[in-house]
C-alpha cells in the first residue's frame, strides 16, 4: 500500500488584539470631599472632563468614555450628593452650583489638569461655565449636550419649581420633592424618545439607588432652590463666551422638555461660529443617539484642540 505523506504547516502569526480601550475606576480627596471617578485613556492626550447632570452620575459616560479614550485622555468625577463621591460628615459640605465649581475645581488640581475640553450636560453646564469663569484659559472647547446657559432654554418642566425660587419655604419646597421620585427620574429619560424600551433600565434604577440615600433627596431639594442662582449668571456666562471664543459644539436631544432647543441655537447669539446639531431623542440623548453624538463630537474636538 503506497503511503502517503502529509504535510503540516503551522501559522506563527497570533491573533491580532483588539485596542479596548480600559476605564479605570478610581477616588481621590479634593475639596475635603472623596470624589469617584473615572478615567481612560493616554494621560498625554489631550484631556476631556465629563461633567454629569441631575440625578445621574459619571455612569452616564461608561459608554461615551470608551468611545472617546482611543484618542483622548477622558476623566469623569462624580459630583458631591451623586453617585459613589462621598462627603464626610464632618465636612458640613453646602450643597450649591457654586460650591460643586470650586470642588471640581481642586478636583482638577490635584489630578493636574491645566488644559481640556468639557462636555457639559444638565447641571453639568451650571458647574463647567462658573469653572470656565475661574479658569478661563483651562478652558480648550465646549461641548454642551443639552447643557443649558440661556433662558430660552428653559422648557415648561421649570414652572415647577418657580414657585420654590420665588417663595422659599417649607410648603413650596415640599411641592418639588416629587421630583426626585423614580417616576420622574424615569421619565427624563423616556420623554422625547421614539424607542424607549431600549434605554437600559439599571440607569435609572441605579440613579433612584442613589438618590433614596438616607438624606440625599433633601440635597436635591437645595440644589433645586440654588439652580435659581445660575440663571442670574447667565450674562457672566455669555460675557465669557464673547470675549474668549471656545470653540463650542451645541449637540442637543431636539425633543428635551427639560432644556429645550431653543437654549441649542441660543448659543449662537454670543458665538455666531458655534457648531449647534439636533438628535432626534430626549434629555438623556446620550442613551439612544451615541453614535451620532460621539462622531460629531469627534470630528469637532479634531478640528478644535
Amino acid at each position: 500500500m503506497a503511503s502517503i505523506q502529509v504535510n503540516l504547516q503551522v501559522s506563527c502569526h497570533q491573533p491580532k488584539k483588539m485596542a479596548i480601550p480600559i476605564t479605570n475606576i478610581r477616588t481621590v480627596s479634593a475639596d475635603g470631599v472623596d470624589i469617584f471617578y473615572r478615567e481612560a485613556g493616554d494621560p498625554a492626550a489631550p484631556t476631556v472632563l465629563l461633567l454629569h447632570g441631575y440625578p445621574a452620575s459619571s455612569f452616564s459616560y461608561r459608554n461615551l468614555i470608551m468611545a472617546l479614550a482611543p484618542k483622548y485622555h477622558v476623566i469623569a468625577p462624580d459630583l458631591p450628593g451623586f453617585g459613589f463621591t462621598v462627603v464626610p460628615t464632618e465636612r458640613n459640605y453646602v450643597y450649591t452650583f457654586a460650591n460643586f465649581a470650586k470642588t471640581v475645581e481642586a478636583f482638577t488640581d490635584v489630578l493636574k489638569l491645566t488644559r481640556y475640553s468639557m462636555y457639559v450636560f444638565d447641571y453639568g453646564a451650571p458647574t463647567g461655565f462658573r469653572l470656565a469663569l475661574s479658569r478661563p484659559d483651562a478652558i480648550t472647547a465646549i461641548i454642551t449636550q443639552n447643557g443649558n446657559a440661556f433662558v430660552e432654554g428653559l422648557g415648561p418642566f421649570w414652572d415647577n419649581i418657580r414657585p420654590y425660587w420665588k417663595n422659599p419655604n417649607p410648603e413650596t419646597r415640599e411641592s418639588t420633592r416629587w421630583l426626585t421620585s423614580f417616576g420622574a427620574i424615569k421619565w427624563q429619560y423616556d420623554t422625547g424618545e421614539a424607542n424607549p424600551a431600549s434605554i437600559p433600565p439599571e440607569t435609572y434604577n441605579l440613579d433612584d439607588h442613589l438618590l433614596s440615600r438616607p438624606g440625599n433627596v433633601d440635597i436635591q431639594l437645595d440644589l433645586f432652590l440654588d439652580y435659581a442662582t445660575n440663571i442670574e449668571l447667565y450674562p457672566a456666562f455669555h460675557e465669557y463666551l464673547r470675549k474668549y471664543q471656545p470653540p463650542v459644539l451645541a449637540i442637543w436631544g431636539a425633543n428635551d422638555e427639560v432644556f429645550v432647543p431653543a437654549g441649542a441655537t441660543a448659543f449662537k447669539r454670543v458665538l455666531p461660529n458655534a457648531q449647534v446639531d439636533f438628535v432626534d431623542g430626549g434629555h438623556f440623548a446620550l442613551e439612544n443617539h451615541l453614535e451620532v453624538i460621539a462622531t460629531k463630537m469627534l470630528e469637532f474636538l479634531e478640528r478644535s484642540v
